[in-house]
């Protein structure tokens, strides 16, 4: 989530406000949709569109239902929710030991670099999360590197969000540096969004200082149809070839979007040709405003089942759903 896109903006350097559009009106005209409505207007005050024009390229013009529309647009659905949707879904407040560190893992824990994103999926679990009290500054980050020395069962750190890597690299390089002096750490994993929204930010300079560490990276990426792989996309991951960067990628099984076993299919093949594995299928987390894109378990039981069927074991990813005081996120 971003809550001030000039201040994102701003913060990511290079990144240009012109490379993104934050009003409906603009993307409406982009894209020959329909004028956004009144319901939009008011989803899109509490929940802002952000999307980089890179990413508008692959959206087909005139389809309100085209499946990565469907991910950014504002839609009036938002304001509708059933009773057991919260703002915390996974309480993540239970395990939020200090600002900007989550704790739910006995040998892991993730570390919120940053509230920025380089877009604002609309089906986002941190869309209402309470970046005010998780704000990342040194001082915080002091604190946060003496609890993992205090806590020498944590062997990996995750580096999430927002997404880290809206950081610049200034930044980035000396949290990792910090993290890396840190005897039992041995892995740090970073999430993000950004090679396939913003392909443009993945650089020689972004990839010498992500192996340029003792700690082993590894790096979950997150496409959830196919049609957001293209030319960009492929020459972007090409620069992780060959640097001993591990790549996964987790989806979201979002209704209308990529909950058929064609599309999944293809996705996990797509993956595979720009060296990227399949990781995690998630069931969508039950956070106001996100509803629309429910999928029934059973539904997507069988997708898994079907998709198993059709490729290889290595390009079929675990379906699974976090739930709060797991251990683990639940294989369904």
């Amino acid at each position: 989530m971003i809550t001030n896109n000039k201040r994102h903006l701003d913060e990511f350097g290079r990144t240009s406000q012109a490379e993104f559009v934050v009003e409906l009106t603009e993307l409406s005209v982009a894209l020959d949709l329909p004028p956004p409505t009144k319901e939009t207007f008011l989803v899109n005050k509490k929940f802002p569109l952000l999307v980089p024009k890179n990413f508008l390229a692959r959206i087909q013009k005139g389809n309100i239902n085209d499946p990565l529309l469907k991910q950014i647009i504002p839609a009036a659905a938002e304001l509708h929710s059933p009773t057991n949707f919260s703002t915390d879904p996974l309480d993540e407040a239970t395990y939020n030991p200090l600002p900007g560190l989550l704790h739910k893992y006995q040998d892991r824990v993730l570390i919120l670099l940053t509230n920025n994103c380089v877009t604002n999926c609309r089906y986002c679990f941190r869309r209402e999360f309470s970046y005010r009290n998780n704000t990342m500054n040194e001082n915080n980050w002091q604190k946060i590197l003496q609890y993992l020395n205090q806590h020498s069962n944590i062997q990996e750190v995750i580096l999430s969000g927002g997404d880290p890597l809206t950081i610049n690299n200034h930044w980035l390089e000396k949290y990792i540096a910090d993290l890396a002096t840190i005897h039992h750490l041995n892995t740090f994993r970073i999430h993000s969004r950004v090679p396939i929204m913003l392909p443009s930010r993945i650089e020689p300079s972004l990839i010498k200082l992500l192996t340029a560490t003792r700690l082993k990276p590894v790096l979950v990426t997150h496409c959830n149809h196919p049609n957001e792989i293209d030319n960009t996309v492929t020459q972007a991951f090409n620069k992780f070839i060959g640097n001993n960067i591990t790549l996964l990628n987790q989806s979201v099984l979002l209704k209308d979007v990529n909950d058929h076993v064609d599309i999944l299919t293809e996705l996990s093949r797509k993956l595979f040709t720009v060296g990227i594995l399949p990781y995690y299928l998630h069931m969508h987390d039950k956070v106001i405003g996100t509803a629309h894109f429910g999928v029934s378990k059973n539904k997507a039981k069988r997708l898994i089942k079907e998709l198993a069927a059709k490729l290889p074991g290595y390009l079929v990813p675990r379906l699974v759903q976090e739930k709060p005081g797991y251990p683990c996120k639940c294989p369904l």
